[in-house]
């Protein structure tokens, strides 16, 4: 039976993985193992047997990523078998696993919230008068500091009025810090360098290229901003450009330049503007995701932040590097939010989950604006399933963030698409907005419509096909 022959699998784990194991500290070993055994499950197709299962009036093993094994065990049980012991990774072990690593993240719910709210600070927020109390009123429960944007400074006034508010309110707020990470953004060289705009046209061709020596100055010259990366390309490869509004092909490589065409324009205006993000879904950037900018925002970070964002984190080596660059500083380092943004990062989400498991608790953030222009918008939905399932197995708490009432923030007003987008983000254990005009209209509006899909969680049903994380994973290993 081809549940029995997941177990069996399941069983060898301890001993496959004991090296990997081996490195996790006690706290976590549990939940990594229950990680590693529900990835042997998701490589699996079990549809049928999800089926069977159903039509029979068992589990259908659709909500086990707390507990994998466990309700194989389970299953097997009501079917006639017998185990002197069933595994120790309960249901109710793993929703306290995260419970209390969300705990230790963001700090305890806001009352009558689902989640925990992070907000996103901007510095007009400080020049407008009890503002912070009532965000803290309204359900915020830990402000986000981006790197990216202002200056040292400007970031240590909102930590102290930050603080202040929460003093004088009574009512707790965590600092998340995030790191601004590679930028890679359009720089023009040559034409439009001047206006910060150039036209382009369906079919054109330019130049990427990290300087304009050897080109024409009626020629079109962009520069990613960061050293190293065309060097990574290759003939055929998708370059995105102005988050995804922009689509060129790689036609041609040299040893510092790329020549591409431009292959289709989604914006209403035909222009490259500098500034502006570029996307490499089809290549590995030979990049560092800590940045020297960011290893001087470390003390900042250390001295003021309760978790730290890794911003364009890709590998377990990204992970260990950070971890060691905080602890030069100080020896009770932040706690680590991974953000999952690129195509790289899904790929590997297994390997960083299984590093960040090295920390007593961490958390991973879906920053879905990079990642659907990395992956595709048509796979976001699909991705962000993903990733949620396995958090969960790992009893690692998620944010869900990127546009999140983002047409109420801005303009007061929210689409139909957006309400069910936040029914959705109620799953996470966190949810994040952005900056906006109105944000306490966003809080109001966001709790509502959490409270209402929480209630909805139980009845989802979920069907597994195989999932390809699962077996790059594991290789020909299982």
């Amino acid at each position: 039976m081809q549940l029995s022959s997941l177990r069996q699998s399941m069983n060898r784990v301890e001993e496959e993985f004991a090296g990997l194991l081996a490195d996790i500290p006690p706290h976590n070993r549990i939940s990594a193992i229950n990680f590693l055994k529900y990835l042997i499950l998701r490589k699996t197709d079990v549809r049928e047997l999800q089926i069977m299962l159903h039509e029979n009036g068992l589990s259908s093993l659709a909500s086990c990523e707390s507990h994998t094994q466990r309700q194989i065990e389970m299953t097997l049980q009501h079917l006639g078998e017998k185990f002197e012991k069933l595994d120790s990774c309960t249901t109710d072990f793993g929703s306290k696993k995260i419970e209390e690593s969300s705990h230790q993240l963001f700090g305890p719910k806001p009352e009558n919230w689902p989640a925990s709210i992070m907000v996103t600070f901007d510095s007009a927020f400080l020049a407008e008068k009890d503002l912070i109390p009532k965000l803290l009123k309204k359900g915020m429960s830990t402000a986000r500091i981006n790197c990216a944007h202002d200056d040292e400074s400007v970031w240590q006034e909102m930590v102290d009025k930050i603080r202040l508010a929460s003093k004088i309110t009574g009512l707790p707020c965590k600092i998340h810090v995030d790191l601004g990470g590679p930028k890679i953004r359009t720089k023009l060289l040559t034409k439009g360098k001047d206006k910060g705009r150039v036209e382009i046209k369906i079919g054109e061709t330019i130049w990427l290229s990290d300087s304009a020596k050897g080109f024409k100055s009626k020629e079109i010259v962009i520069s990613p901003n960061e050293s190293g990366v065309i060097a990574g390309l290759k003939i055929g490869d998708r370059v995105f450009i102005d988050d995804g509004l922009i689509l060129g092909l790689v036609q041609k490589v040299d040893k510092d330049k790329a020549l591409l065409k431009i292959e289709r324009i989604s914006s209403k205006k035909p222009f490259i503007k500098a500034e502006k993000g570029i996307n490499f879904p089809d290549c590995s950037l030979q990049i560092s995701s800590l940045t020297d900018f960011d290893k001087k925002c470390l003390p900042f970070v250390c001295a003021n932040a309760d978790t730290v964002g890794f911003s364009f984190v890709r590998s377990s080596r990204d992970i260990a590097d950070l971890r060691a660059a905080l602890k030069e500083i100080v020896a009770e380092i932040p706690f680590m939010i991974l953000k999952i943004e690129t195509h790289e990062a899904v790929k590997n989400l297994p390997s960083l989950l299984l590093e960040g498991m090295k920390d007593a608790d961490f958390g991973v953030m879906i920053a879905r604006g990079d990642l659907a222009v990395e992956i595709g918008f048509e796979r976001l939905v699909e991705i962000q399933d993903e990733i949620l399932w396995l958090c969960e197995a790992a009893h690692v708490p998620v944010i869900w963030a990127t546009q999140v009432l983002e047409n109420l923030h801005k303009s007061g007003v929210a689409t139909r698409a957006e309400v069910t987008d936040a029914g959705h983000a109620s799953r996470a254990e966190c949810i994040m907005i952005n900056k906006g005009k109105h944000t306490l209209e966003v809080l109001k509006t966001l709790r509502d419509i959490s409270q209402r899909s929480a209630a909805l969680r139980i009845k989802n049903r979920l069907v597994f096909r195989p999932l390809k994380i699962a077996a790059d994973f594991f290789g020909e290993k299982f």
